[in-house]
């Protein structure tokens, strides 16, 4: 999260793309079946589109910040308990366990490939 708001500060190009964005987690693994690392940048679902407005930019220069790491955003899906009365209004589809455990994950992320 610091290395966003370093790029914020440093990165006159993102600057103002990056004021109304945030993240909510970021996480580093391993890369099954390579020695390599990923950063997984966990983001709210609604700012997603305006994540894939720069995400072009905003990879490149984590990966430049992170060297030898790939960067990966996702976004957050919130599941919803089903209603326990009939006064409340029905869930989305999109927001019951199936449909969030079921998304692929190429629907989740974007992958910056060269």
């Amino acid at each position: 999260m610091q290395a966003l708001f370093d790029l914020e500060a440093t990165n006159n190009e993102l600057k103002a793309d990056l004021r109304d964005l945030y993240i909510t987690a970021a996480k580093e693994v391993d890369v099954a079946g390579a020695s390599r690392k990923a950063i997984i940048v966990h983001v709210p679902y609604r700012l997603l589109k305006n994540f894939h407005k720069i995400q072009q930019r905003l990879v490149r220069e984590l990966e430049k910040k992170f060297s030898g790491k790939d960067v990966v955003v996702v976004a957050n899906r919130r599941i919803l308990p089903p209603p326990t009365s009939g006064k409340t209004n029905a869930r989305p589809r999109s927001r019951t366990l199936t449909a969030v455990s079921g998304l692929p994950i190429s629907l989740a992320a974007w992958f910056d490939y060269d």
